[in-house]
This record gives structure tokens, sequence and C-alpha cells, in this order.
């Protein structure tokens, strides 16, 4: 069987040093935000070009804190609209009803499954105060569309990168160094240059994934940051002295201990997804299969690569008799979650077309950096003879 993801294979290179670590933090007897939290965090800051990183418990509680920490500056408040993409993962939209702002739902684009920029002003109110940017499956949004809106309409925008370690826009390395030297990665989007605020998961299937949960918040703002290394303890800046309202939601100190550890090859692993990823779009040849759009840059880090059909539980069933495990990135679209009854939210009446046809059609193929050159020539031949 060609598992979707083997994470057992993605850790094992680094089972000495994680034993190492564990280790280095049981010696130093300090088990909460401590020398591997700084650590991490001053180093994943440096990794995404940003001036503030604040670990978190994990990526949702990032979104939620992000929207609270705003709300603590005064520039949102309770009941503020923040658009967001129709076909997100519910964690996003989740985050938002978390932090009780209200959600408006936009349609994504067929070819990216992201956000459409073109669709996003229409669903500008008065009460829009947001936009949360989602890097679905790994693919950057359209960030300078989206940020030119957001410039128009005076709206903040926080970005959803679950998804999207590591992957940035296209630029010129020569300019990049001369500016940032000692560096060799830029921000998602250059959001962080307008005082935007990032989201990051580090759940174990993520490109750069714990041995648990985690997340973490990157921002040039340092009001923002102030706020946010707070809120997520209690509130407190100061041991037992509580400026907000606030929550325990702190990178676990292990868990930085790990990602510690693989921080340093998270570009290398980022390659080797987009080498396969080049290989999906272009050995696998069959009409009755919809190869997602890349234009090949450093704009996707392949997270997920996602096929779509029209056949999609008949395709699935095959694969799994030819031993490739699929999964569906996701079923059912938040619109149509139980969770979102028509007397509370009206969803389950609203009709997104595009996002319904995505939900029934995608299929997401093994992907990882740990897949050989055989076994993705294996899928490839399963699905030509599809």
């Amino acid at each position: 069987m060609i598992p979707f993801l083997d994470l057992k294979k993605i850790n094992e290179p680094y089972e000495t040093a994680f034993q190492e670590k564990l280790k280095l933090v049981l010696n130093n007897g300090w088990y909460i935000l401590g020398k591997e939290v700084e650590t991490f965090e001053k180093a994943f800051a440096e990794y995404c070009n940003a001036q503030y990183c604040i670990g978190v418990g994990n990526g949702f509680d990032a979104l939620v804190l992000i929207f609270k920490g705003y709300i603590e500056l005064g520039k949102l408040k309770k009941g503020d609209e923040v658009i967001v993409p129709a076909n997100t993962y519910i964690a996003s939209i989740l985050a938002i009803l978390q932090a009780d702002l209200i959600p408006v739902l936009v349609e994504p684009k067929l070819e990216t499954y992201n956000i459409n920029p073109d669709l996003i002003q229409e669903k500008i109110t008065s009460k829009t105060k947001a936009i949360l940017a989602v890097h679905l499956y790994g693919q950057l949004a359209e960030m300078d569309k989206i940020n030119e809106i957001a410039s128009q309409n005076n709206l903040l925008i926080i970005e959803d990168a679950a998804q999207s370690h590591g992957a940035f826009e296209n630029f010129n390395p020569d300019s990049y160094q001369d500016q940032f030297p000692n560096n060799t990665h830029v921000s998602l989007s250059g959001v962080e240059e307008s005082f935007g605020a990032v989201a990051y998961s580090f759940y174990p299937g993520k490109n750069l994934g714990a041995l648990g949960d985690g997340g973490a918040i990157t921002t040039h703002d340092s009001e923002l940051a102030k706020v946010l290394f707070s809120l997520r303890n209690y509130g407190s800046e100061k041991k037992y002295y509580n400026e907000f309202i606030g929550v325990n939601s702190r990178l676990d100190e292990i868990q930085a201990a790990f990602l510690n550890v693989k921080l340093p090859n998270l570009n290398a692993d980022n390659d080797k997804r987009r080498a396969i990823a080049k290989r999906y779009l272009s050995e696998i040849k069959n009409d009755k299969i919809i190869l997602p759009l890349w234009d090949l840059s450093n704009n996707h880090v392949f997270h997920l690569f996602v096929i779509r059909t029209s056949n999609r539980e008949d395709l699935q069933e095959y694969l799994s008799q030819n031993n490739i495990q699929t999964v569906i990135h996701y079923p059912v679209p938040p619109h149509k979650q139980k969770a979102f009854p028509p007397e509370t939210s009206g969803w389950n009446n609203l009709f997104f077309p595009i996002t319904e046809k995505i939900h029934n059609e995608v299929l997401s193929l093994p992907m990882s950096p740990v897949l050989t050159a055989e076994e993705v020539g294996f899928v490839i031949d399963v699905l030509n003879r599809y």
C-alpha cells in the first residue's frame, strides 16, 4: 500500500535528534515557554521575514487570537464582518465565529481553489472590516489583488497559512539578497509589511509538522504582537498580573524542540514536494482527471496534490484496489455542515456552485517528501490506466 502520508517515515530521520532534544528539555527542567520556544519563535520569524513570532497551542488558536488581538486594539469589534473563502477548511470559519465576528463567504476560483478576488468587492458592506485569505492546499492566494482591495476599502488582512509553510511570491533574488543578506526566504505575501498577521499550524501532517499540536502567528505589528504574547498566556505579560481576558494557548516546549530540529529542512522538503508535483502534472494523462493549476513558481508548496474528477467514488475505489491511499479534502462544504443550522445561520440554504462542485469532485493523491520515485511512477501509471 502506498500511504497517503507516512508520518512515521517522515520523522524517522529525526529520531536521534528528537531524543537528544527531549533529554535536553527534561534536564533543563523548564517545560512551559522555555528556551526551545524562544529559539523557535526567533528562527521561524527570521524564516518568514517577520519581526515577531508568537508560538501558540495550535493553528485554530492562532487565528482566533489574531482576531481577538485586533479586538483588544480596537481595530475590530463584535459583529464585524470578515470575508472568507467558501470552500476553506471549516476551522477558518469557526475561528471567525469564536471571536464573535461574522463570516461572509466568497466563492473560490475553480482552477486554483483559492478565493476569487474579483468576487470580494460585491460582498463588502459597511460592516466589513477584514479579509481572511486562506492559502488552500499550499498555494498562495492572489495577494496582490487582495491587498489592493483591502487598501481601497480600509480592511485588515489576516492570512491562514496552515497549509502553506514556506510558500512565497516570485521575487528578484538579487535585490532580495541586497535587502536581506542573511535570509533565504521571504514572507508569504508581503502582508506583514502592511502590519497584517499570519496564522500557522504545526499539526503533524503539515509541511512543518510537530509530533502533536502546535501553532504560531507572525507579524510586523509590535502593538499586535505585544497583545498576542499576553493573550496566549491568560492575558498576562507579568505573572499574576492580567491585562486582558486571555486563554491558555502556548506552544509546548517539547513540540518547539522538535520543530527546531525540523525547520532547517523545510525548504528542501518543499522542493521534494514540488518535484513530485511536476511529475504528476507532466505525466498524468487521463481526460477523466483534472489536474491543479500551477505556474511552476515557489508560490505553491503542495501540502496537498488535489485532482478533480466527476467519478470520485469510483476513482478512489479503483486506486484503493491498486493499493494507493487517497483522502478527500473536503467532502462537505462549510455552508452545508450541520453545525450551521438554517435557523441560526441560513447558510444551508445558500448556493455556492463552484464551492459545491469542488467539494463533490476533489481527491488528494499521495504527497510527501518521502515518496520514492518508484511510488510516484506507480501512482501515475495506475491513474493513466483508469
